[in-house]
């Protein structure tokens, strides 16, 4: 407190330059008067620490002062001096807020020092204390400001908070635009100040803007009087304006109070300070979330659009596959019907030109009939299903052409395989594409392995086979349609058998990293009723 300011008002010159000179002595800066009405008119002007005032004056008396003071400087110490201590006294300079009262004359030049001490001290304390209350609710407040994310909606929050915890009317927030180099209001309430659009520091916005400074600003006392005139234009009592600066944006955040109310402290500043960085730190997020929420839209647009387009791409291939699949027997029906009504042709070559046409007939049929198993794999009722019966069934099925071409089939079936749920016929067309794909991979013979266990709550078997594999190539759009490594085939099997697995439930994997041959792992869920 040794670099405080001082003013002493006395009418006595005695006491006046007494405490002058000691106060002075003591490391304070003193202003002292012996006429009240000069001492106000230097309160309105200059920033004063403590006021040191005598009671009893003749032209103006030291409640009378303290009464200016307080209303042009609200935080300011006031310690008061009287030659007559009452009880009445001392009970008026508390309720004004007075922050000590020494008697006089001075026991000593140390007492009156430590006076002033001691009341800087107490008006210290009280500025905390009052500082802390304000900044309490600020918790609240910025919990709630945190939390909201759409800029419009925050502003109003931000706006209404302002002018609620700080008991104002008017408030604004005014953003920086770097292509008009213009402050521009973006959001407000009550007034709108002159400098909303100004490229220059000429008003209280532009001020605060271009020092980075806040400032509280009084119609009265001290303060720039170009200021002061804003704030009579607008018939304001008393503004603040707190600048706000972000890595993307800066701003100025206005307070303002009309004609007739309290003026601002210093502490209504450290509360607007806090609130106005809490407020900015929540503009910034909301608009980063709305950056997020942006380009979220745009990812699911362009996801949307490549899926149509891969659904087009798809139905292309699938419609040129089917178109292939089909016309090579139409084609060869047509050329044996032709050749077959030939007039000159013997009847037994007519005969087999039949044959040949009922036979691509029949293959026409079966790929239709595969087709449609593909876009309708379901529609049966389900049942449960003992994975070992079905196993056992599909086996016997291709016993024989297993044997003929050298393939041995093991098989590791646990006794307590629970059944699962499912449509018996749909799990056996599976089981038969699988095994049929190992007998096609193994011309010269070789090894099924089938496997089953129970993983949780899932039931898993696993057809492994000792042919050459599935190329590097082929393992990511293996059960894609129309896709085979076989030369006759039609890439149909595993599709089909995909979707019906899928369609129960489970899932059907060829399993990585195979040394050799391949191994197919399904899955699917165990559940113990229908």
């Amino acid at each position: 407190m040794s670099q405080a300011t001082i003013l002493v008002v006395d009418d006595e010159s005695g006491i006046s330059l007494l405490a002058e000179r000691l106060l002075t002595r003591a490391g304070f800066k003193v202003i002292a008067f012996t006429e009240p009405r000069l001492a106000v008119e230097h309160l309105a002007q200059s920033k004063i620490d403590l006021l040191l005032v005598d009671i009893r004056m003749p032209e103006l008396d030291g409640f009378s002062v303290i009464d200016h003071a307080k209303s042009q400087q609200p935080d300011i110490a006031v310690l008061v001096m009287t030659g007559f201590g009452t009880v009445e006294t001392a009970i008026r300079a508390l309720r004004q807020g007075v922050d000590g009262l020494i008697l006089k004359p001075f026991e000593s030049g140390s007492e009156l020092v430590q006076a002033c001490r001691l009341a800087l001290a107490d008006n210290q304390q009280k500025r905390d204390v009052a500082r802390m209350r304000a900044l309490r609710p600020l918790f609240s407040v910025a919990e709630t400001l945190l939390v909201e994310t759409r800029p419009d909606h925050l502003m109003d929050l931000i706006l209404g908070a302002v002018t609620g915890h700080l008991d104002c009317a008017h408030a604004g927030y005014y953003q920086y635009d770097p292509a008009t180099r213009a402050l521009t209001l973006l959001a407000g309430r009550g007034i709108r100040l002159p400098d909303d659009n100004s490229d220059h520091p000429a008003g209280l916005i532009g001020k605060v803007d271009a020092s980075s400074a806040p400032i509280i600003q009084n119609v009265s006392g001290p303060g720039e009087a170009d200021l002061q005139d804003i704030l009579r234009a607008f018939n304001l009592e008393t503004a603040m304006c707190v600048p706000v600066a972000r890595p993307t944006t800066r701003g100025v955040i206005f307070a303002g109070r009309d004609s007739g109310r309290p003026i601002f402290r210093e502490a209504d500043l450290d509360m607007f300070t806090i609130l106005a960085h809490q407020a900015a730190i929540a503009l910034e997020n909301a608009r980063l979330y709305d950056d997020l929420r942006d380009y979220i839209r745009r990812v699911e647009e362009s996801q949307q659009a490549l899926i149509q387009a891969e659904k087009m791409a798809t139905a292309g291939r699938l419609t040129a596959s089917i178109a292939h699949e089909i016309n090579n027997p139409l084609q060869a029906v047509q050329n044996c019907l032709h050749l077959a009504g030939r007039t000159d042709l013997p009847d037994r070559k007519r005969e087999e030109y039949f044959e040949l046409a009922n036979s691509e007939l029949q293959r026409l049929m079966a790929t239709v009939r595969r087709i449609l198993d593909y876009y309708r794999p379901g529609g049966q009722e389900t049942e449960m299903v003992s994975v070992p019966e079905v196993l056992e069934r599909v086996l016997r099925l291709v016993e024989k052409q297993l044997l003929d071409r050298n393939i041995a089939v093991e098989t590791d079936l646990p006794a307590s395989l629970p059944s699962i749920i499912g449509v018996s016929n749909q799990i056996q067309q599976v089981f038969m594409n699988l095994i049929l794909n190992a007998y096609d991979a193994m011309p010269d013979g070789g090894r099924v392995r089938i496997k089953a266990l129970q993983a949780g709550n899932t039931l898993q078997i696993i057809f492994s086979d000792t042919g050459p594999g599935i190329p590097e190539e082929n393992r990511n759009n293996i059960f894609d349609p129309f896709v085979s490594t076989k030369p006759s085939g039609m890439g149909l099997g595993l599709t089909v058998s995909y979707n019906i697995i899928t369609s129960h439930g489970g899932k059907l994997e060829l399993e990585p990293d195979q040394k050799a041959g391949a191994s197919f792992r399904i899955s699917l869920p165990v559940r113990k009723d229908l």
